[in-house]
């Protein structure tokens, strides 16, 4: 299971958690009100953090595979240009010993 579903469970759980403590608790309706909205509003806005941390993190692991893949493809491209060129040269070297 990844860290993001984790972590995101978690915060799923705490909040419902919250949720009901609020919606048990003795008090006025419109202060219960309050109480969630303020709750929603604080838990949305960590979960928008959290979210946003888990993207950045995802962007940074795209991108440094996306150089890694770049750094091979160069390797690959070299590699090939090497062999083509040994070829090459003992091809003309058996055809010289040839004559």
């Amino acid at each position: 299971m990844s860290s993001g579903k984790i972590l995101l469970g978690v915060l799923a759980g705490v909040t419902a958690g919250a949720f009901i403590g609020i919606l048990f608790a003795p008090d006025k309706g419109k202060n219960t009100r309050k109480k969630i909205s303020k709750k929603g509003n604080d838990y949305a806005e960590e979960l928008k953090s959290v979210f946003d941390d888990f993207l950045e993190s995802i962007t940074e692991k795209l991108e440094s595979a996306k150089d890694d893949a770049d750094d091979l493809i160069q390797k690959g491209k070299s590699k090939v240009k090497e062999v083509k060129s040994d070829v090459k040269n003992t091809l003309s070297e058996k055809v010289s010993h040839q004559h």
